[in-house]
């Protein structure tokens, strides 16, 4: 549903479904039920001021009715926020698509703590595209390439084509380069294949029995000394004595949450400074200088408009593999 306030400072206004009926007699008391605990004052200004609206952008104020609209927007008030010292590269750019290489602990889109500090608002603001787009999402601690669409009347076209899976993705990671004790040794090139689910009360993705519904192959492209496990925080090499690293190409043929970290780890190759899988660890405030070793290095499919094959490749490097050639 297209909303009737414009985006504002990067930031697209909040859509709220009212109930069709309940103890309430207007909008506002509503609103005061929900959040008047928090900040009273402020909802009435809005009201007050014509800031909330209803479709087609009627303002309504402190007397209007529960039940004359069903959805209302308005701007939320932003807490301040801590910048991410990292910055978001542009790889392309034309009138359909923006390519970014986002950097690591960026997430894509704003949420929770993060919304000025989002991929997705930061290139709003710089590049003053208030209708920018993302077509998929990197997880926070995922970096590389990114897709956005910049244009509203042909973004429906690159939808189908994620819709479709016609797009194919590579990813690059560095683990361990072999797996750790418990676990059977791997012959690469590897498929992976299983179940996965995540719930909203859960943090992590499980395997669970059943068809399978993920599948990733795994091909092994290098290994390399890293130091000892002191130097390097990798949950499938910290049984080692002397670590031995490996990197490795992972293309992805479905888009489960956290698919690629869950299925390196169900080999007992988890990901470098992977905070989740195998084993979640106690939460600690972002070490800039221990990122995810998982990169998000290329993507190709063919261009919905030009008609022409194109790939967009990640100008990054994983710290972990660019050490060991230094």
């Amino acid at each position: 549903m297209q909303s009737p306030l414009p985006v504002r400072d990067g930031v697209n206004a909040t859509r709220l479904r009212l109930p069709e009926d309940g103890p309430w007699d207007t909008a506002m008391d509503y609103m005061m039920h929900r959040w008047g605990h928090i900040d009273p004052q402020g909802i009435e200004d809005r009201f007050d001021a014509g800031e909330i609206v209803g479709e087609g952008g009627v303002p309504l104020d402190r007397t209007t009715r529960l039940q004359d609209h069903t959805f209302i927007w308005y701007y939320r008030t932003l807490p301040p926020e801590t910048r991410i010292p990292v910055e978001i590269k542009i790889l392309h750019q034309d009138e359909h698509l923006l390519v970014a290489d986002k950097p690591h602990f960026l997430p894509t889109t704003p949420g929770g703590t993060y919304i000025q500090e989002s991929a997705l608002v930061r290139l709003r603001n710089q590049l003053d595209l208030p209708d920018l787009i993302p077509m998929h999402r990197l997880d926070r601690m995922t970096a590389g390439v990114l897709l956005f669409s910049t244009n509203p009347q042909t973004r429906g076209k690159y939808q189908v084509l994620f819709e479709k899976r016609q797009v194919q993705k590579e990813y690059e990671c560095v683990s361990a380069a072999e797996p750790a004790p418990g676990h059977p040794a791997v012959e690469f090139p590897v498929v992976v294949r299983n179940r996965m689910t995540k719930s909203r009360s859960y943090l992590l993705a499980e395997v669970v029995d059943g068809e399978p519904n993920a599948e990733t192959r795994i091909e092994q492209l290098e290994t390399f000394d890293a130091g000892t496990p002191a130097d390097v925080s990798a949950a499938g090499s910290a049984a080692h004595p002397a670590v031995r690293l490996g990197r490795y190409r992972l293309e992805p043929h479905t888009g489960k949450t956290h698919q690629l970290r869950v299925h390196m780890a169900s080999l007992g190759l988890g990901i470098v400074n992977d905070a989740f899988y195998p084993e979640l660890l106690d939460k600690a405030p972002d070490d800039y200088s221990r990122p995810l070793q998982l990169l998000a290095r290329g993507i190709r499919f063919v261009d919905p408009i030009s008609g022409k094959p194109v790939e967009y490749r990640s100008r990054l490097e994983l710290n972990e593999a660019a050490r060991a050639r230094a």
